[in-house]
């Protein structure tokens, strides 16, 4: 029975704990700041309505009791815990401990090469395998889609293939391998996607409130797609530049199957799973602003956009968009 060890408990550390500790082959614990708000027993509903239920063996605010042992530990983790956390772990880890997460676009690769060092055993998904939501904290959770496949990136494993095929059959979904890191951490998912709609919505924001909560997707604007494709070209063009296979990353409109700014908008905003998605927004006594504290804010600028930016500079590459979207985003937090 291969033993994972849960790291984080926001959305998707609740569905990726009922999703594996279903599986009869895994022993899934948690790491997590709150154990008292968790029930062991967690319950996952996806989209169709099939029911996960499983249970999690141990949970702890302490990594002595929950990392020793373990075979996979996989960080849920925002950004900005990511590089504390592997510094908490690190001293019970084994050789043989594979260290992932499942997001990568918010610098797991940098912090973990920087923490555990150059042989450790690592891997990250370029995308999240599911679109998740949290019902009740600590026991029930939604799951609101599936990706059609994976790609996953893994560095060190004695055997890559094996390893693809415990992801592919832990998340019941195809997997593929990356030919490099780079490939699964510089996504133009997150950091350009939610970055750019937020720019386009807000950067000439007045500060009247809105009469309602937009919907981030189902309301998406043909000036949001036009910036997303822009941003999109300019890390296309970074990608070039890199010691990676560009190839592995489509650009937005070819993922999206879109052709210009006007079908983009059109795809975007009729995608079932992202239709009752909100906004980064907060009620007022007098309606709808903005939540520059969103995490749509403190994790996607400062740890997803900033990584390509960094890069971009190191490789002299010209992004002109993504640094005004960039350089506005991190003035609001």
């Amino acid at each position: 029975m291969k033993k994972i060890t849960i790291c984080g408990g926001g959305s998707l550390g609740h569905v990726c704990l009922g999703f594996l500790s279903s599986h009869d082959d895994y022993s899934v614990n948690l790491l997590t700041n709150h154990p008292e708000k968790w029930n062991r027993n967690i319950t996952v509903t996806d989209i169709d309505g099939k029911l996960f239920k499983g249970t999690i063996e141990k949970l702890s605010s302490n990594p002595q009791d929950v990392i020793p042992g373990a075979d996979i530990v996989l960080f849920c983790l925002p950004g900005f815990l990511i590089k504390q956390t592997l510094e908490k772990v690190k001293p019970f880890l084994s050789p043989d401990t594979f260290v992932g997460s499942i997001v990568s676009s918010t610098g797991f690769f940098f912090f973990a090469h920087e923490v555990l060092g150059a042989k450790a055993k690592v891997f990250g998904f370029q995308r999240v395998p599911f679109i998740a939501r949290v019902v009740e904290y600590g026991s029930k959770a939604n799951l609101l889609g599936y990706k059609a496949s994976l790609n996953i990136a893994v560095e060190n494993a004695d055997n890559t293939e094996d390893f693809r095929q415990f992801i592919e059959k832990a998340f019941n979904t195809p997997v593929n391998l990356l030919q490099s890191f780079y490939e699964a951490c510089l996504t133009n998912s997150n950091p350009i996607l939610h970055t750019g709609r937020l720019y386009s919505m807000w950067h000439e924001w007045n500060g009247v409130p809105y009469d309602h909560c937009i919907l981030f997707y189902k309301e998406w604007t043909e000036d949001a797609a036009q910036w997303l494709i822009d941003m999109d070209a300019e890390f296309m063009q970074l990608l070039r530049k890199l010691p990676m296979n560009p190839k592995a990353v489509p650009p937005l409109l070819e993922y999206y199957e879109s052709s210009d700014a006007k079908s983009l908008a059109a795809k975007l905003s009729s995608i079932k799973a992202f239709e009752t998605i909100k906004a980064p927004m907060k009620e007022t006594g007098s309606g709808w602003v903005p939540d520059f504290e969103s995490r749509y804010f403190t994790e996607d600028f400062p740890f997803g956009l900033r990584f390509i930016v960094e890069l971009a500079k190191e490789y002299r590459v010209e992004t002109p968009k993504i640094d005004i979207v960039y350089n506005w985003g991190m003035s609001k937090i």
